[in-house]
């Protein structure tokens, strides 16, 4: 497995609120030892920012993608950024 370190952030459009999208970021994430945030915005998106190991941040960007079973996600616009270890957990933000 690539040990190389990433981050990412991504926003999600579509039905994304309401649903236990937050949540669900937060145990894909938390399961792969990834660190960062998820958080609501006022225009209905999920914004999450996520940094780790490349293999856990990539595969993490697949399940936010896809999304939780009562999320209908339209697009998902992803942002690979270098990684700067600045979280110290996971967090979900109000």
């Amino acid at each position: 497995m690539d040990e190389e370190k990433a981050r990412a952030r991504v926003v999600v459009h579509g039905v994304v609120q309401g649903v236990g999208f937050r949540y669900f970021a937060f145990r894909n994430a938390t399961i792969r030892g990834l660190k960062g945030y998820v958080r609501n915005l006022p225009d209905g998106s999920v914004e999450t920012v996520v940094e780790g190991d490349r293999d856990m941040v990539a595969d993490y960007v697949e399940q936010v993608k896809a999304g939780p079973r009562f999320a209908r996600v339209t697009r998902a616009d992803v942002t690979w950024e270098p990684f700067r270890g600045e979280f110290e957990t996971f967090e979900i933000r109000y």
